[in-house]
């Protein structure tokens, strides 16, 4: 695994006033090529090395779609934890927004380690960022990443794969319900590298009658060919 940070995101560099307003009006944000290819690649040999995980998920036995996933054991690798601790502390602001324009009482610390102490407080201990995989014919159904009463409102991915050459399809999609309303959806393609921060589960969408909440599902639509991994960052932890 890399550990010489120079080769890890500088993710307070970003432009993160354009990422609020992306999040804000479209419900999502894609930052292009945040993860270089070779640390990419380091991820994803990680997979079948099970003393990286706690658990290992497969998917048709619980009717969740097809395909496998792997929730990382604590410690985590150093890109994992750089990446969750970072954006952690850069994302918190914003979620403070969005919970202020929703109207819900719940604020988030400034960082990672204070908002795990409130997770540890109801019994939310084990890790959540994991790794999924993805062959010919697999798919993610419409869900939500859930696992306690403290969950954080946003959560993120990074492709691994490189699209249109090791895998075709496998489309990440967000389906938005607002009320009143037909259900919207977004089909992105992330390429090798790219970030894409998306709602946990909801979000505030501006309105004539003022803000509402908009429900939130995400999924991935079924594989044409190739393997598709994809590192999931999910900042709460679980029971």
């Amino acid at each position: 695994m890399p550990t010489n940070r120079q080769r890890l995101p500088n993710v307070h560099a970003l432009d993160w006033a354009s990422i609020e307003e992306s999040m804000m009006t479209s419900g999502h944000v894609h930052v292009p090529r945040l993860l270089h290819a070779s640390a990419c690649r380091s991820l994803r040999t990680l997979y079948d090395d099970d003393r990286r995980f706690r658990s290992r998920i497969v998917m048709a036995r619980h009717r969740f779609g097809q395909g496998e996933y792997s929730y990382f054991a604590y410690p985590l690798p150093a890109p994992v934890s750089h990446l969750r601790t970072r954006l952690y502390a850069s994302l918190s602001p914003i979620a403070n927004r969005m919970m202020e324009k929703m109207n819900r009482p719940h604020r988030y610390p400034s960082t990672l380690a204070a908002f795990r102490q409130q997770c540890r407080s109801q019994g939310q201990t084990q890790p959540t960022p994991l790794l999924l995989r993805y062959d010919r014919g697999d798919f993610n159904c419409l869900h939500r990443d859930l696992y306690g009463p403290t969950f954080f409102p946003l959560q993120a991915m990074v492709m691994l794969s490189r699209k249109g050459k090791e895998f075709e399809g496998g489309e990440f999609v967000l389906v938005e319900n607002r009320p009143r309303q037909q259900s919207r959806v977004t089909v992105l393609n992330p390429d090798l590298g790219d970030l894409i921060i998306f709602p946990v589960f909801e979000r505030p969408v501006a309105g004539h009658r003022g803000v509402t909440r908009a429900n939130v599902r995400h999924g991935v639509s079924r594989m044409a060919a190739g393997h598709r991994c994809v590192l999931g960052i999910i900042f709460h932890d679980a029971r």
